[in-house]
């Protein structure tokens, strides 16, 4: 796996600036989440001790924390400070790069209050992808992305080389398999939806909040293979332990939230199991800010059949006869496009979907 650069500043641009909010004073039930330390990769021994601590990490969760992971606090602010000033633009200019979410395609803009999420009340999202730097997917940018460009390329490809490579390589020692088994789906030059993403949630009032029962988006599974989401200090993700309860995520400082996504799952017979999250509103004292996110998203190449793999360790934990017929045939990129496309489709209220098919018989399932 080849090294890439951790990321510097341009000298030649001005310098942002971006100032995290203080985290909650409330005692919330935060969930009891593994932390792998990503500095003993290299280490003699050290790529075994990390995927054992994995395995037990993913048998319990599926979510996880990653620290040492080769970007300073500086690098991570600089991109929620890119992040914020790309939502400051006019909405006019925003919409100029909006993405074609109707026929799948989630790189670019996507605006505030595009779903459904009760009936009356839009969601309060806006986001923004930016997806690999490769020349199949060279797209228009607003300016404050094209000035930074090679910041966030250089951000990005680190996530990609040196973040997402080495927790791709981990699982493969959990399986049994060749170390590149994972990296070969994941290759950065080939076509793929894996892409940065800034996000914005907008502060909602209590009586919205009361209309909602508190949740903002419903318990979903994500689409991909692995999400990382930067230190977010404001206290309104949860995950779904097995036992069915919400638990909150803690941001913990010079951290990277991961969790597993569906085509793992998928490749694995339910073996990698896709977390179940959702985002609620937040504790009184965070009650008025917006949200800001940074979150790297990783997917597996287009034409990756998500058909099971063959595994030593899938045989011997019986996960070898095909769990979920429906999944057989269907592409990484056919799975990630139909999701975007029922994620946007009019009609049904998101609040009321219990479960809701994707394509090819294949379901997605939401969570209360």
């Amino acid at each position: 796996m080849a090294a890439v650069q951790a990321p510097q500043v341009n000298s030649a641009l001005p310098e942002l600036s971006y100032e995290q909010v203080p985290e909650t004073d409330y005692e919330l039930d935060w969930a009891d989440l593994a932390t792998l330390d990503l500095s003993l990769f290299d280490t003699s021994g050290g790529k075994e001790r990390l995927a054992q601590q994995l395995f037990d990490a993913i048998d319990k969760i599926g979510f996880f924390y990653i620290i040492n992971f080769g970007l300073s606090q500086e690098d991570v602010d600089r991109q929620f400070a890119i992040g914020k000033e790309f939502f400051q633009l006019p909405t006019e200019e925003k919409l100029r790069y909006r993405a074609d979410l109707e026929n799948g395609g989630y790189n670019g803009y996507k605006p505030l209050g595009l779903r459904e999420i009760r009936p009356g009340i839009q969601d309060n999202t806006e986001i923004y992808n930016i997806p690999k730097f490769i020349p199949e997917l060279e797209r228009q940018h607003p300016d404050i992305i094209n000035a930074y460009r090679e910041d966030i390329e250089r951000f990005a490809r680190h996530i990609s080389e040196n973040v997402a490579g080495k927790l791709l390589v981990l699982l493969a020692i959990v399986l049994e398999l060749p170390e590149d088994f994972f990296l070969e789906k994941h290759r950065y030059n080939e076509r793929s939806d894996c892409h940065l993403r800034y996000m914005k949630y907008h502060h909602r009032t209590p009586e919205q909040n009361a209309a909602l029962e508190n949740v903002w988006v419903k318990g979903h599974t994500d689409f991909g293979s692995l999400t990382l989401l930067f230190r977010q200090p404001v206290a309104a993700l949860q995950v779904r332990t097995p036992e069915g309860q919400w638990k909150h995520v803690k941001p913990y400082p010079g951290s990277i939230t991961v969790n597993l996504a569906d085509s793992l799952e998928f490749l694995t017979n339910g073996f990698l199991k896709s977390s179940i999250h959702r985002v609620v509103a937040p504790p009184p004292d965070q009650a008025d800010i917006d949200r800001l996110g940074v979150l790297y998203f990783v997917r597996p190449e287009d034409d990756v059949k998500l058909t099971p793999i063959k595994s030593a360790v899938l045989e011997k934990l019986g996960y070898t006869k095909t769990s979920d017929e429906s999944v057989v045939g269907i592409t990484a990129g056919e799975w990630v496009k139909a999701r975007v496309k029922k994620g946007v489709a009019k009609g049904q209220v998101r609040s009321e979907q219990k479960e809701e098919e994707i394509i090819a018989g294949k379901s997605a399932k939401y969570y209360d």
